[in-house]
């Protein structure tokens, strides 16, 4: 049985016609937890975190939830979110060893995407795209290593309230942010971490700034997947002006779940594009 199986940071739950299983992750505060799954209530979530001040943590899927997954399968693709800021990778290795000691034929290949949400779900739509064409195994994860190398992620914050929370920047910054009503924008560096590349104020400006950098990375017509954070408007705005310029881009925008939710916060949006 071939199996495609992800973290929940790629913000899908099922797939028409395809035998996947997404595992999640868990968001925490020191008072509650939030498991990453089909029932998660994200603007609960994201009103929990909006008015707390403590710490917020994030915590990978367990080997066993990875080892689960892997059940029934004998060829095997995960992908994973970046290992730079998760140890989701890490997890679904240790249980990828498990796995392959009580059933050593099987195929299981564990991608870390280096990046997150709509680059992870590129990958698995040409994972998918490979094996409707009956690529054998091999085949697929030297195209799905190569197909990764030349993908990129943009995103923006409009509140960075989450990642100073969790120690990853300055709280002052953090504020000051938020109280000038800056957007920031950045893309996933080839370490898989978080790289901010440029601010700007009003949606016109962040626009303009995402479509210069993402025609600067190469892109010229490929696919587009964008994820938001309940800001549908300015994901709209920036495929108009997409398509102005590449009409016939196959382009996709959707809500994103949990752990996309919690990095990005409201107002942000999170784009993948084919190089």
């Amino acid at each position: 049985m071939i199996k495609i199986i992800a973290d929940s940071s790629c913000d899908m739950n099922h797939i028409e016609g395809v035998n996947f299983t997404c595992v999640p992750l868990t968001i925490s505060t020191d008072d509650k937890s939030f498991i990453d799954d089909e029932t998660l209530n994200v603007a609960e979530l994201l009103d929990t975190l909006a008015h707390y001040n403590g710490r917020s943590y994030t915590a990978c899927p367990s080997v066993d939830s990875w080892v689960e997954a892997f059940e029934g399968g004998d060829e095997i693709y995960v992908v994973t979110m970046t290992s730079t800021l998760s140890g989701t990778y890490n997890s679904a290795m240790v249980a990828l060893d498990m796995y392959k000691n009580e059933h050593p034929d099987a195929l299981i290949h564990v991608f870390d995407s280096l990046s997150t949400g709509p680059e992870m779900r590129l990958i698995i739509e040409k994972i998918i795209e490979l094996k409707k064409n009956n690529m054998e195994f091999e085949d697929v994860c030297r195209t799905i290593d190569t197909y990764m190398k030349k993908n990129r992620l943009f995103f923006t914050f409009q509140s960075l309230h989450n990642l100073a929370q969790n120690g990853r920047i300055n709280k002052v910054l953090a504020s000051a942010i938020g109280v000038l009503g800056i957007t920031i924008i950045g893309t996933a560096s080839e370490e898989g971490d978080i790289s901010p590349i440029g601010k700007c104020r009003g949606n016109k400006k962040v626009v303009r700034k995402l479509l210069d950098d993402i025609k600067e990375a190469g892109y010229n017509g490929g696919k587009v997947r964008i994820c938001h954070v309940e800001n549908k408007e300015l994901a709209d705005n920036l495929i108009t002006s997409l398509k102005s310029e590449y009409p016939d881009a196959d382009t996709l925008v959707y809500p994103a779940r949990g752990l996309c939710s919690y990095y990005c916060e409201r107002g942000g949006i999170i784009i993948g594009i084919e190089g």
